[in-house]
Parts: C-alpha cells; structure tokens; sequence
C-alpha cells in the first residue's frame, strides 16, 4: 500500500525535527570571517616560503660575519684544523661536548675548509644543512657559526641518545628520523663507513695520536 504524498512530507518533515533535536546544527561563522580566516592563513604560508633562512632577526646571537672566507685557507689539513682549535675548545666547553668527537666530525666534514660545500648542498666546517642551520639558529655561511651549529648539534643528539656515539654520527649523518627508524645506524654505505671512520678519529684523537 502507498503512503498518500502529503504523508509522506509530514514524516519526513517530523524526522527533520527530532534530527534537529538530536544532531543540533553549529553555527558557522560568518562568511566574511571565513574568507578573512583564509586570506590570513595563506598570507602566514606564503611569508614562511619566502622567507630567508638567513634573515638575522631571526638568528639569535649571529654578528656580521667575520672576514675569514675572504682569507687564504691553508693548505694542508693539519694547519687548517689548527686555525680552529681553540674555538672549538671554548664551544665544546659551552655545549658539554667531548672535543676529540667534534675534532673527528670537524676533519671528516671539511678537513678543517670552511668554504667546502657537498654536492647535497652542506656548508662550511661541520658541513650543515641549510635547514639544519637554521634549526639550530645559525648563519652556515659564517664559519666561527657553523663550527658553533654543529658542536650543538653534537651535543643535542648525544643527548637524545644517551651518550651513544655510534647512533650520534649516525644521526648526525643520515638524520635522527632514520636512525630512529632503523634502532640504530641505517643500512646505507654511506652511513655505515661515516660512522666507522669518524669513531676511528675520535679514537686516534683520544690517544693523542
């Protein structure tokens, strides 16, 4: 048998009133707002792509550079390591990070060149990342910051794992996502020989060698 049409209307009409009830409606702002809501939202986005990673007012304690990429490096690794030493002492100091680890990582990243650049696209001595660098808020750019970014960085990932150099290069190396990933370092030739040869530096230098 067929409901007549009239029928039909009112129980529907009846549902909509107990869904009403049930389910009440949110209001929804204002259409002005919601677009002003937008415009603000794609504004924030596009400033932040556009934004210099090496603007200094978001860099904290970022002097001018100094003029040492302007000097002649030297030639020899040895003298090269020798023109940072006692910076690296006074930042290792300040991080609480073992100087003979940031001298392995130093020799291994640039052999001490602060205008070396990877073809990945890492600067300088502790060869950083721009992202990296700007996480850490400094300049890669300017060499005293860089060494300065990645002894912090040491420090911080020492920290995540405990005092485990091996998972700290890797990390260092690879990433800490990956190496969180994988429990330990991640199967990747690179990775596997950085961490090798960067322990058997730190070694070397903890003798004295």
């Amino acid at each position: 048998m067929r409901l007549p049409i009239d029928n039909i209307a009112r129980v529907l009409g009846r549902m909509r009133e107990i869904e009403s009830i049930i389910y009440p409606r949110q209001e929804m702002p204002d259409d002005s707002q919601n677009k002003a809501a937008e415009a603000e939202r794609f504004q924030n986005v596009m400033e932040e792509i556009l934004d210099d990673p090496y603007d200094e007012s978001r860099i904290e304690d970022n002097p001018e550079p100094e003029p040492f990429l302007d000097a002649k490096v030297p030639a020899d690794v040895e003298s090269r390591l020798a023109v940072w030493e006692d910076d690296l002492l006074e930042l290792c100091e300040k991080y609480g990070v073992d100087p003979n680890l940031a001298r392995a990582v130093l020799r291994h990243e640039s052999g001490g060149n602060p205008k070396a650049v990877s073809s990945a696209g890492a600067i300088g001595l502790m060869q950083l990342m721009p992202g990296t660098a700007r996480g850490l808020g400094v300049n890669p750019n300017d060499p005293k910051r860089n060494l300065e970014g990645g002894i912090k960085y040491l420090a911080q990932l020492s920290d995540k794992y405990n005092g485990d150099y091996t998972r700290t290069l890797a990390a260092y190396n690879a990433g800490s996502g990956r190496v969180d990933a994988y429990g330990g370092v991640p199967p990747f030739p690179e990775t596997e020989r950085y961490v090798k040869n960067v322990l058997a530096l730190y070694r070397k230098y903890s003798r004295g060698d």
